[in-house]
């Protein structure tokens, strides 16, 4: 699940997402909230017709793929991802995933090979250059009717708050010894989450309200089926229709 799937001169990325890569999955296995996230997709999953094609749009290390691939074995998913660092974990990651191809594209630069009927987009939109027209991107890479699941990074990066919600929960699992220890090996992303934070600040990633973001999914061409707040209230979730 990449963070960011386009850097331009225009909208320069401050996150070494390769970095990031590196320990990304290591802390997301230990964090509540982001394995309530890959929960809420897999019953997703479970809930609609298995899609013929399904992209994910800045899979980054593919958690979203590896779970469509599982739940829709017969479908053909193609995971979108222009980092080398987070892509190659995916691919190692997925590699007896025989439905699984991959793309080193950015989202306006990808040259699908056809109309998907689920797109996957998660924690990536925001660090996009130009949210507006990715969106728009997403509608015209589906097929009328053809579903959108987007998890998107909405407020500020609170890393204190992070912090201490994850010291928690790890020293209750794991001691406080053990906490130490994977905070230290996963010492990467809470650097990672700063550059982040310092991006959202200077207005080089994008944040936004519920309503905003249900507004630009709105005018990009989707009908909004569900909408939450999720990951512990920094991000939106939205299920959407592409609208004929």
């Amino acid at each position: 699940m990449s963070l960011a799937l386009s850097k331009s001169a225009d909208t320069p990325a401050r996150t070494n997402w390769s970095a990031y890569a590196t320990a990304y999955d290591l802390l997301s296995e230990h964090n509540p909230a982001y394995q309530a996230l890959l929960s809420e997709f897999e019953g997703f999953l479970k809930t609609i017709e298995a899609p013929a094609l399904i992209y994910d749009i800045g899979g980054g290390t593919g958690n979203y793929t590896e779970i469509a691939a599982r739940i829709c074995p017969e479908s053909e998913i193609k995971l979108v991802e222009p980092d080398v660092g987070m892509l190659g974990v995916a691919k190692a990651k997925l590699s007896a995933r025989d439905n699984v191809e991959y793309d080193s594209s950015t989202l306006e630069d990808f040259d699908a090979p056809g109309t998907a009927d689920l797109i996957v987009c998660v924690h990536a939109l925001y660090a996009m250059p130009s949210q507006g027209k990715r969106l728009k991107d997403l509608r015209r890479l589906l097929r009328p009717g053809g579903l959108l699941y987007l998890v998107d990074l909405g407020r500020y990066m609170n890393v204190a708050d992070w912090r201490s919600y994850l010291f928690a929960h790890l020293k209750k699992e794991h001691g406080l010894l053990g906490a130490l220890r994977i905070f230290w090996q996963g010492r990467e992303i809470a650097k990672q989450n700063k550059s982040i934070l310092e991006a959202q600040k200077k207005g080089v990633y994008w944040t936004h309200t519920e309503a905003e973001i249900a507004s630009a999914v709105t005018e990009a061409g989707f009908d909004i089926i569900k909408q939450d707040s999720v990951y512990r209230d920094y991000s939106d979730l939205l299920v959407c229709r592409a609208v004929p």
